[in-house]
């Protein structure tokens, strides 16, 4: 008897049971593994998977482990469009094609090869992403779960596929050997313009009338979408410190790291913060203006 293999059994099929909301909408200045900048976010769950009900007992775990999908990989949506045309075997054959063995991590200079499997890059053939995260409170809105998170190297927008309990005596192994990521990253020194302190500082006190203003028309009652919008858009003042926190974790591509004359511009929130390198090896943040 001859067993024929559907293309459709060479996939795993994974419903998505919420998003992450965060500062973060672009790519660009994410932390590039979990836990390196202490930035808060939150993931809204999606129904029937935000009952408080499944969550019973979460609370008591200071960390969480969270399965999520790469949903800006070009890759990953170029494959999701040939899917949706066809599941026959030729057509399977093609997607594995797309297949990269390689990749060039940023944490190795950009410009040395490694194995996909020996990294974490996001250009893999699943496209999912696995992250330790502190979980910080679990808030009930509306009715609705949602997780304060911090440390995620997550953007928003991030599909959820799955989360699970953080356990100590099995998950953390000290003595484990980590290749070429032995040590965290070196971090850079960020320094910033007076011009752009004052600019921050505007936009605080803009924003604050703006939100007390909003409150009093609205005799203010928490929803979802408050809780997510606070996270997600208006900056406090100790958003400083995580825009520096971000920054020194030089977010520029490595081929790029040399050039000292080049602004780059990194979203948090609603403000674009603009940074360059410095003669001295100091990264300087110049302008924060509102998007």
């Amino acid at each position: 008897m001859t067993c024929q293999t559907s293309a459709a059994i060479n996939y795993h099929i994974s419903p998505i049971i919420g998003y992450h909301r965060a500062p973060l909408s672009q790519k660009f200045g994410a932390p590039r593994q979990p836990n390196l900048v202490a930035m808060t976010s939150v993931i809204e769950m999606l129904a029937p998977y935000d009952t408080p009900a499944a969550f019973v007992g979460l609370e008591d775990f200071s960390h969480i482990w969270i399965s999520w999908q790469f949903h800006h990989n070009y890759l990953y949506k170029d494959k999701l469009d040939k899917d949706k045309h066809s599941l026959n075997n030729k057509q399977q054959d093609k997607n594995d094609s797309n297949f990269r063995p390689q990749v060039r991590p940023p944490r190795l200079g950009g410009n040395q090869k490694i194995g996909v499997f020996a990294s974490r890059s996001m250009y893999r053939p699943s496209a999912l992403g696995l992250s330790v995260v502190k979980l910080k409170r679990i808030e009930i809105v509306e009715g609705r779960v949602l997780l304060i998170i911090s440390g995620a190297d997550m953007i928003d927008g991030t599909p959820i596929i799955d989360i699970k309990p953080y356990v100590a005596y099995s998950d953390a192994l000290p003595e484990a050997k980590s290749g070429f990521a032995s040590s965290a990253p070196h971090l850079l020194d960020v320094t910033t313009t007076e011009s752009a302190y004052e600019q921050f500082g505007q936009i605080i006190a803009n924003q604050s009338a703006d939100n007390a203003a909003e409150e009093n028309a609205q005799n203010k009652q928490s929803s979802v979408k408050a809780v997510i919008d606070k996270i997600q858009k208006q900056l406090v003042i100790s958003d400083f410190d995580t825009i520096k926190a971000l920054i020194s974790q030089d977010p520029r591509p490595a081929y790029r790291r040399t050039e000292t004359e080049s602004s780059f511009v990194m979203r948090y929130k609603s403000v674009d913060v603009s940074f360059k390198l410095l003669e001295t090896g100091e990264l300087q943040i110049m302008n924060i203006v509102t998007v």
